[in-house]
């Protein structure tokens, strides 16, 4: 039954509704990665050989030798990418919630955001790194190629582009809109923050076991810091600043140290 408002009056009905569209959401964005990164996983481990000495690459090329075709595609991939961000926005802004504001993604308090996600950022990262190098040593995981793009003056501006890509939609529907959901459903705050990291570390199961752990873990410190702040905005400042350094650090440094890994 639906009040004068639009809005659906019954709470059984309404509970299904946000059920549903919760499902939506998911199957749009991340659940569908998590299906690729489960099949992915279950070829490189059924693959002779191990899984160090095979790679996943995340940022390659669409169009080998053809540049501004690459370019095109690039930013074709960002941009739809994108799209579960503005479904989430507009979802949010027909509830009367405010859009991405009523998360925490806004320009209120853009100072906070930024050196709340460097800490974050330096924090993570440099754990982060040092356990993928242990894992992979180990055999747990593939070898991770941030990027394979051609030497071409687009090259750097794309993966900062992918970086803070991948942070607005994580963040967002993994972090500020799949935590509102839960909430308004009843699930209790540790089942929101298992289901919520669990998500998180499925769709980078691609990169192998160190990849599934290394994420949930992550996933398990961004649900509380969320909840200490209200706000995503720091989140997704950590997230895009971690896959910058990755992705560009990678550019730089393959082939020129040691200790980094390459294909």
């Amino acid at each position: 039954m639906l009040a004068e408002s639009g809005r659906v009056a019954d709470p059984s009905s309404r509970r299904r509704l946000l059920s549903q569209e919760t499902l939506l959401v998911l199957a749009l964005s991340v659940g569908a990665s998590a299906v690729s990164a489960l099949i992915s996983f279950a070829g490189s481990a059924t693959r002779p050989g191990g899984l160090k000495d095979q790679a996943a690459t995340l940022n390659s090329s669409q169009a080998p030798g053809r540049p501004w075709l690459d370019l095109a595609w690039q930013l074709f991939g960002i941009a739809t990418a994108l799209v579960p961000v503005l479904l989430v926005a507009h979802l949010l802004t027909r509830e009367g919630a405010g859009g991405l504001r009523a998360i925490g993604l806004d320009r209120r308090r853009p100072g906070f955001d930024l050196t709340r996600g460097a800490g974050v950022a330096a924090a993570i990262g440099g754990t982060g790194l040092a356990f993928y190098l242990a894992v992979r040593a180990a055999g747990f995981n593939l070898t991770v190629v941030p990027e394979s793009l051609p030497d071409v003056w687009w090259k750097l501006p794309v993966l900062i582009a992918s970086a803070v890509q991948n942070a607005l939609l994580e963040e967002v529907v993994v972090i500020g809109y799949l935590l509102r959901r839960l909430g308004q459903l009843g699930w209790t705050p540790m089942a929101a923050l298992a289901t919520s990291s669990v998500l998180r570390g499925s769709y980078h199961l691609y990169q192998g076991v160190g990849g599934l752990i290394g994420n949930m873990v992550m996933g398990a410190v961004f649900v509380l810091l969320y909840r200490r702040w209200g706000r995503v905005g720091p989140l997704v400042a950590a997230h895009a600043l971690i896959d910058i350094v990755a992705f560009v650090g990678y550019a730089l440094l393959a082939g020129r140290v040691g200790w980094l890994p390459t294909a």
